[in-house]
């Protein structure tokens, strides 16, 4: 076998097989689905999705128009933005969907889930590639926005409500504004079928460095005491009051839950 035998991609599986593996996917990653006809009539993501493949079909054929106005017509009924031009891989599930925005030059892998209030948009007017690619197997949860021609590796989690500008490495959970690499794949809770269900914890590194200063600053304060040095009686520079400073640092640490 040749090396271009070797990188030629695998053939495309046809529409009917898209849509059948669209619709099955749905049973590994939402326990409330019943059955086919359930989903088939009641799940506005995949209602968008199927709309989607068929403007997609029209999109590279030429017929511009009418992908954009079936693209229209999809988001008037289901909430989902999706732009004929994006570009989705199988499998692709987006769970409730309402206000979920792909944008044009996306691109989303294979066995890729969003929630409801993704955004997937650009940051500039230029053309060209300006949205993101979402590599297999990525999570992203509800109302996250990631913004700009940045690559999500494969199976990383977007924490809810994160706004994401940066490349994420394959594995890494990213969380907050802007977003931040915080847990890796080992440290990831899955369910049975494989999905990381942690999507919606947000841990706050900001917060964890103050502490850490916090633990510090007390660490020194013991030094001074041991040394005879008065640390208690003077201003605070957290509250301004005459107290106890670690009193204060610990209190600090309480209220910002960590």
């Amino acid at each position: 076998m040749t090396a271009l035998a070797e990188s030629a991609p695998l053939p495309s599986p046809g529409l009917p097989r898209l849509l059948k593996e669209d619709v099955t996917c749905v049973f590994g990653r939402d326990p409330a689905a019943r059955n086919g006809w359930d989903v088939l009539t009641c799940y506005p993501g995949v209602h968008a999705l199927m709309a989607h493949r068929l403007a997609h079909a029209l999109w590279t054929r030429g017929l511009r128009w009418p992908a954009r106005f079936l693209s229209y017509l999809s988001r008037a009924v289901t909430a989902i933005d999706i732009h004929p031009g994006a570009r989705i891989g199988r499998r692709f599930f987006i769970d409730h969907g309402a206000g979920v925005v792909i944008g044009e030059t996306a691109e989303i892998g294979d066995d890729v889930t969003l929630y409801h209030g993704v955004t997937l948009g650009g940051t500039t007017w230029n053309k060209g590639k300006r949205h993101p690619t979402l590599e297999d197997g990525v999570l992203v949860g509800a109302g996250a926005k990631i913004l700009g021609p940045i690559t999500v590796g494969r199976n990383a989690r977007v924490g809810a409500n994160s706004v994401v500008t940066k490349d994420v490495p394959d594995g890494m959970t990213v969380v907050g504004i802007p977003g931040r690499v915080v847990r890796p794949a080992t440290a990831r809770r899955l369910s049975e079928a494989g999905i990381d269900l942690d999507h919606h914890l947000m841990p706050d590194p900001v917060g964890k460095a103050i502490a850490c200063l916090i633990d510090h600053i007390n660490r020194l304060e013991a030094r001074l005491d041991a040394t005879g040095t008065a640390t208690t009686g003077v201003v605070c520079s957290s509250c301004g009051d005459l107290c106890d400073q670690r009193a204060c640092g610990a209190d600090l640490v309480k209220g910002l839950g960590i």
